[in-house]
């Protein structure tokens, strides 16, 4: 069957987790120094989207979850943070506070998540923080985020030197005072997977040089509604694969209506824990984004060269229901569009966004 036709198709060989409700408890929980061909910077795209109204009561809306504020924070630049998510180094701490997460193939089959904060106050511990690729310095940019790091591929020191990117570099930057080494993940992980840091340390030692506010007309251009839109089908359980190392899982409770993640990594199914309360993630939209992903030719480690710009198909779920959209983004300085089968902005619910970006042949699968 083809990932783009509506089914009730589940992987063969991965079993979603039999989970009856979110909060599942399970296991416990990067920095690699690697060495730093584009085009100059250019001046952050400007959306023809008018922004989202607010939700009733409120006279602000976060721009990245369309949830209602008491206080206006869209000209804030947001902080993107590099998670790890090899086995042995969950969980994540912090993760969950992210208002997206992005998701991409790094090397052999292993992936990173990219959390972005658009209020980093109160997130609390943060990590273990891992090293760049290039394609999630793309996505960080469009964002106008601070991206936050350790170490990076020499792709990704290519892009910070070309296209002029806010960021700080825990391996090969003057930050040791923002981060540090646990203890026990030294000792059950490793050294390279133990790197964390806090949302404190990076509010309060940010450089002076750094610009904390949007350039005047950038907007994120996201559309968000409670009520869902017409058309789509029923998706309780859907299925992503990444690779043979990891599937992403993800299954709606109704009674929250959210999405609980879990994943089937390095042969194990596992809930996707937040590290500081071993609760599991839930998020509002779970999104899948077909892109062209390959190997870096004479790469010897293996690495991946992922397009993030152009446009593509794509799958939004949502409220128990899955969308087929298209996704559209001009240029690096600019968020991805999603857009209903008619060309128009799809609305997303309000609340956090999963975002799963894969190769065109991933057999992505849903049921009901």
């Amino acid at each position: 069957m083809d990932k783009r036709q509506w089914g009730a198709l589940m992987l063969a060989g991965l079993l979603i987790l039999p989970l009856a409700s979110c909060g599942k408890k399970a296991p416990n929980g990067s920095a690699s120094s690697e060495p730093g061909s584009a085009s100059p910077p250019n001046e952050p795209s400007i959306s023809v989207i008018a922004p989202v109204d607010p939700e009733p009561g409120h006279p602000y809306s976060n721009p990245l979850t369309g949830e209602g504020l008491e206080e206006d924070i869209s000209d804030q630049r947001p902080v993107a943070v590099m998670f790890n998510n090899l086995k042995k180094a969950l969980p994540q701490i912090g993760i969950s506070h992210a208002d997206v997460l992005y998701e991409i193939e790094a090397e052999g089959g292993i992936t990173r998540i990219m959390g972005v904060y658009q209020n980093l106050e109160g997130a609390g511990d943060l990590g273990s923080v891992r090293s760049a690729r290039d394609y999630y310095v793309n996505l960080a940019l469009g964002h106008d985020a601070i991206y936050v790091h350790a170490g990076g591929s020499p792709q990704a020191y290519d892009a910070f030197d070309s296209w002029g990117v806010t960021h700080i570099d825990f391996v090969n930057g003057p930050y040791g005072n923002m981060c540090w080494r646990d203890p026990d993940r030294r000792k059950t992980a490793g050294l390279e997977h133990s790197l964390l840091t806090s949302s404190e340390k990076i509010l309060a030692q940010m450089p002076s040089r750094f610009r904390l506010d949007h350039e005047t007309g950038y907007t994120v251009g996201w559309t968000f509604d409670q009520t869902p839109p017409a058309g789509g089908q029923k998706a309780g359980h859907l299925q992503v694969p990444f690779s043979r190392y990891k599937t992403g899982l993800f299954e709606y409770i109704d009674a929250e209506a959210r999405y609980c993640v879990s994943q089937h990594i390095d042969g194990a199914d596992l809930p996707l824990l937040e590290g500081a309360d071993s609760e599991q993630l839930t998020v509002k939209n779970v999104l899948v984004l077909y892109t062209d992903v390959n190997r870096v030719k004479g790469d010897d480690k293996g690495r991946m060269e992922v397009r993030t710009t152009g446009t593509g198909d794509g799958l939004l779920c949502r409220d128990g229901q899955v969308y087929e959209i298209t996704w559209q983004r001009d240029n690096r300085n600019g968020c991805y569009a999603f857009l209903d089968q008619s060309g128009k902005p799809i609305p997303l619910g309000v609340g956090s966004s999963y975002i799963n970006i894969v190769g065109t042949s991933s057999q992505v699968t849903w049921e009901e």
